[in-house]
């Protein structure tokens, strides 16, 4: 062969070995993520805009008060998850530990009277001027920044001791969850031991210690919830609406006639007849239900399809993530979502108790939204990350 012919073939081979083998276009989970939570979002705010506007016609004389307060917060949730996609997931080492302090210190404001807002018999609000927060929101992110980083710290061997194991992700979580458990919020609470219970499982922890962990925390959550009357009736009533179908049955039942009512295709976008308040929480809690009325049966099952590739995208970032903080935080954020939109599902259906758990990124409400779009935009960061290392590794002479 020629010199020229030669030094073709070698910059062809140059040229192969250079393409890179990271995922790109519409396979990039990265682009995914975004998408599935844009799309969530867009469908949070229509179905908001339906569900809410009896209700908010009937309190402000306006129907578009609800769905404006959204529509700015989704603004806020946006430019975060813009900032946190771009931000280097890695600086956010060390966070966790200032971010538990003060979750903890804005947990016991709530219960300061005067200081924290009461509505329908819990404090969970810490309000400045016209916008209210709910520090429990924040607790979630917090919990899986600190847990992330203090097993990341530590060598997966050294889990297979129960104090290494334990300490100090398990009394941190436990009193995130007693903190909440007094406003009282047990959705909430259940939802951050969850999560602790899962980021640790993730890092290694033996699961000779975690479920001990986890059922003495479950015994310990049901207990508290037994000895208040209205909680207990809310554990209770779920598995049986109809033996009080005026009282706390009440929401559950009208919950499924919406959904019912539904069928395959629905009854049309914003002709819910539940909304008219029969289904208590329309707009929040139970959107799902008046989703489920306009949208039928195929409505919920592709928001449910949604939720489902969100947290597979979710395992995949985790499973590419560089390193091991960065794997960690993935799998928490992933957990979270993932969770917490089965427990509203559940919830809504009857399927489980009524907790007060929102539907990730559909939901009105705040401060959910925006914790919720910073997690989503550590979670897009990550997978950009992943991305850049691999085809940083398949450049030309490496």
């Amino acid at each position: 062969m020629s010199s020229t012919g030669q030094a073709v073939g070698s910059r062809a081979k140059v040229r192969k070995k250079a393409v890179p083998i990271a995922p790109s276009g519409w396979g990039d989970p990265a682009l995914l993520t975004t998408f599935i939570t844009a799309a969530l979002i867009i469908l949070g705010l229509i179905m908001i805009l339906s569900a809410s506007s009896v209700t908010s016609f009937a309190t402000y004389g306006s129907s578009f008060r609800y769905f404006q307060k959204q529509l700015i917060w989704a603004a806020f949730g946006v430019v975060a998850f813009v900032v946190f996609a771009r931000f280097d997931y890695r600086r956010l080492r060390g966070v966790g530990y200032v971010a538990v302090v003060l979750t903890a210190v804005l947990l016991l404001a709530v219960l300061i009277p005067g200081v924290g807002i009461t509505a329908g018999g819990s404090s969970r609000w810490l309000g400045f001027g016209a916008l209210g927060f709910q520090p429990s929101e924040f607790a979630k992110l917090a919990l899986i920044l600190f847990a992330a980083d203090v097993f990341s710290r530590k060598e997966e061997r050294t889990l297979k001791s129960f104090l290494h194991a334990m300490i100090p992700v398990v009394p941190v979580a436990a009193l995130l969850s007693i903190l909440i458990m007094l406003q009282p919020d047990l959705g909430t609470t259940v939802l951050v031991g969850f999560i602790g219970v899962g980021v640790m499982f993730v890092a290694g922890t033996p699961l000779v210690y975690l479920i001990p962990v986890l059922g003495a925390g479950t015994g310990l959550a049901t207990g508290v919830a037994l000895l208040k009357p209205y909680m207990r009736a809310r554990l209770l009533v779920f598995m049986h609406p109809w033996a009080d179908p005026l009282g706390q049955g009440y929401q559950t039942i009208q919950s499924l006639i919406a959904m019912g009512s539904g069928g395959w295709v629905g009854v049309g976008l914003g002709a819910s007849r539940q909304k008219w308040a029969y289904v208590p929480n329309a707009h929040t809690d139970f959107i799902y239900a008046i989703l489920g009325e306009e949208m039928g049966l195929l409505g919920t099952l592709v928001v449910l399809g949604m939720f489902a590739f969100l947290a597979y995208l979710g395992i995949k970032i985790a499973r590419r993530a560089p390193d091991r903080f960065g794997m960690l935080v993935a799998s928490g954020i992933t957990i979270w979502i993932a969770l917490q939109a089965l427990i509203n599902m559940g919830a809504v259906s009857g399927a489980l108790p009524v907790t007060g758990v929102p539907l990730p990124l559909v939901s009105f409400g705040g401060s959910s939204l925006v914790i919720t779009l910073v997690g989503m935009g550590i979670l897009t960061n990550i997978a950009t990350q992943s991305r850049r290392r691999v085809a940083k590794n398949h450049e030309p002479g490496r």
